[in-house]
């Protein structure tokens, strides 16, 4: 009696697990379809002009297109690259702490910079309405004033001036991890007064050739606007343009194991858009516009994380950045409830044998032992149904030109035996996803990229 309360109690727990996440933190399909529609509509009411992209058709090597521009070199503990003078943009940066294959030393690159042909950067900068002011874009020179070297702690200073008497700024710093930020300024030395609309973009020529393809993991244009996660793939994105409004936030392109991002000023409303025309856009511009009074100074800063995808970094900006749901970078799917902790679960195993193969051995006999009252009550109720099997046989001879006559007998033994059929299958689908979760960790997670088994293997 003992244990058929104990096995009761465990299926109802987990149960009671898997319904209350679909109650509570999942929204019903006309919530989504009403926030939906409601940014859509929204959409359409801005006036925010739209950024423009003045690109370039000639493609070079990787090699040839660095040393075609003057950069600042930034390097720390984890990445190392360079910035285009020409633009102001992110446009080269290789994971010192990663190789492309596991037999080799070359390091993983991410960004390539305008030129080449695999372009992936990242630029910030200014728009208006006001067609007569001239604007830096991605052709622009800039001027380095002090330091020429970007480094923890040394920030550099970028100065670009129009003719009108515009003065324009970029403050760029870099932690010893993997987040930029740039502070960028309009000094307004003239009598007369301008709107400006801060934007930032991550540009992308191709879909990477390392893409997996592979339905439990996202890979592609991605964000959180306000609380709500939007995935969309390449191909989504180059059907058609997705534009979302949102006050808070981060948008960015995912990969498997690396992470391009932009994360807007706080309390600033903005437009995200999603879209293709030979390359890849994710880009987003605030709605409301900053006005530079005459011989006044105007400012805004973007966070932006080029990471490895790291559990401990990601969900470090997450909390240090104050950056909503910044964790939902990484894929946990659906499971998120089960799928995070059981990573900590296995980095601590993996704390203790410095070993993820022995750390995997030990989350699933752990995972086995919690749920052995289930198994075992799945094999006894089996081992009930296999000494009843000869009596089902020749019930199945008797009443084989009578179905009705069959399935009463059959109930008749089973309620005689005390026998469940449906219960040796019940135990079984309760674990299903445990082991789909442990599945899932190992598949998304940088942590065990590239990590050994156990002596040669």
């Amino acid at each position: 009696m003992d244990s058929n309360k104990n096995i009761i109690a465990a299926i109802s727990l987990s149960a009671a697990i898997i319904v209350l996440w679909a109650l509570f933190f999942s929204p019903s399909p006309e919530d989504r379809e009403k926030i939906k529609q409601k940014r859509i509509d929204s959409v359409k009411s801005l006036d925010a002009p739209e950024i423009e992209n003045s690109e370039t058709n000639n493609l070079l090597s990787r090699k040839e297109a660095l040393n075609k521009d003057k950069r600042i070199i930034f390097e720390n503990d984890n990445v190392k690259g360079s910035i285009s003078l020409k633009g102001a943009i992110i446009d080269d940066l290789l994971f010192k702490n990663y190789n492309e294959k596991l037999e080799g030393t070359k390091k993983v690159v991410l960004l390539n910079p305008r030129n080449a042909s695999n372009t992936y950067y990242l630029e910030t900068g200014w728009v208006t309405n006001n067609k007569n002011i001239d604007l830096p874009n991605n052709k622009s020179k800039w001027k380095v004033e002090g330091n020429t070297k970007l480094s923890p702690g040394n920030d550099i200073k970028l100065i670009w001036k129009n003719a009108q008497g515009l003065a324009f700024e970029k403050i760029i710093s870099i932690d010893n991890k993997f987040l930029f930020t740039v502070n960028q300024k309009i000094k307004n030395n003239t009598n007369k007064i301008y709107n400006f609309y801060p934007y930032s973009q991550i540009i992308r020529k191709n879909i990477p050739r390392d893409i997996v393809n592979f339905f439990i993991l996202h890979e592609g244009p991605l964000g959180v606007f306000d609380d709500q996660l939007v995935e969309k793939d390449y191909d989504d994105v180059i059907d058609k343009k997705y534009s979302i409004n949102a006050e808070k936030g981060f948008l960015g392109i995912t990969d498997k194991y690396w992470l391009t991002s932009l994360i807007p000023e706080k309390n600033k409303k903005f437009r995200a858009d999603f879209e293709y025309s030979e390359k890849f856009k994710i880009s987003y511009i605030e709605t409301e516009a900053l006005e530079a009074k005459p011989n006044k100074q105007i400012s805004n800063k973007v966070n932006i994380v080029i990471a490895a995808k790291e559990v401990d970094v990601i969900d470090g900006y997450a909390e240090s950045q104050n950056i909503n749901k910044f964790d939902l970078a990484i894929d946990w799917g659906w499971f998120y409830f089960i799928v995070k902790p059981l990573f900590f679960a296995i980095q601590y195993f993996f704390n203790l044998a410095g070993n993820f193969g022995i750390a995997i051995i030990l989350i699933t006999i752990c995972i086995r032992l919690a749920f052995f009252p289930l198994a075992n009550y799945s094999f006894k109720s089996m081992a009930k149904m296999k000494v009843l099997q000869p009596e089902m046989t020749r019930l199945k001879e008797l009443h084989k030109g009578d179905k009705m006559k069959l399935q009463q007998e059959m109930m008749a033994l089973y309620k005689k035996e005390k026998v469940n059929p449906v219960s040796g299958c019940l135990p079984i689908f309760i674990q299903i996803p445990f082991f789909f979760a442990i599945y899932k960790v190992l598949f998304v997670t940088i942590e065990m990229r590239h990590q050994p088994f156990f002596g040669w293997i």
